[in-house]
């Protein structure tokens, strides 16, 4: 299935790139050290351990939201833990890929 999904436009990249035109919010789960280092222009830093925790801020947005981090497994996590609260989020995987 997700072959097809990326033949036909239906991928994370292009999930990734609708959210965004919707203004989503991008959250960088990476420690604090990492997101100093580099991160996407405009992106927040909100560690994984912390995402539980800030919720309610992250829900203040009112926006869709992407995550990334470095590889994409915090990424994974954190994408999963804000949909369980009933966002709407999509995994960029690395951070270095909103770049592209």
């Amino acid at each position: 299935m997700g072959l097809l999904s990326n033949l036909f436009g239906g991928g994370k990249k292009a999930r990734v790139e609708a959210l965004l035109a919707k203004g989503a919010v991008i959250i960088d789960v990476r420690n604090p050290g990492e997101f100093a280092a580099r991160n996407h222009k405009g992106s927040i830093n909100i560690p994984l351990q912390q995402i539980g925790q800030k919720m309610n801020q992250i829900k203040a947005h009112k926006k869709p939201i992407v995550v990334c981090c470095a590889s994409g497994m915090r990424s994974a996590k954190a994408k999963s833990m804000i949909a369980n609260a009933g966002m709407e989020v999509e995994n960029a995987g690395g951070w270095r890929a909103l770049e592209k």
